[in-house]
């Protein structure tokens, strides 16, 4: 192998690495999310899990967060507006990075 190859191979690497890094992030930062949602619309133990397992599915309708933003609003109705769950959100992402980043 050549040390253009090396170099390449490295590079395939980490971006795979960091890809699924931030995969992680995501979803352990929308599941925080929607055990908050689902403690603030009074949903508890099975109830509650369902719907983190219908906001992680819900994540997966499109790239980016906007998908898990609409549902929680429309969700949480008056309990919560937007600029609140984008908030939150922001708030999650960065609990999850730094949880991951400790390990």
């Amino acid at each position: 192998m050549t040390t253009f190859d090396d170099r390449e191979q490295a590079y395939e690497s980490k971006f795979a690495h960091d890809t699924d890094k931030r995969f992680r992030e995501g979803a352990r930062a929308v599941k925080m999310v929607a055990q908050w949602a689902a403690e603030m619309m009074g949903k508890a133990d099975e109830e509650a899990d369902a719907y983190v397992t219908s906001l992680l599915t819900a994540d997966f309708f499109e790239a980016g967060k906007e998908d898990v933003v609409r549902k929680l609003v429309a969700d949480l109705g008056p309990r919560a507006d937007e600029a609140t769950v984008r908030a939150k959100l922001a708030e999650a992402l960065a609990a999850a990075a730094k949880q991951i980043a400790e390990g």
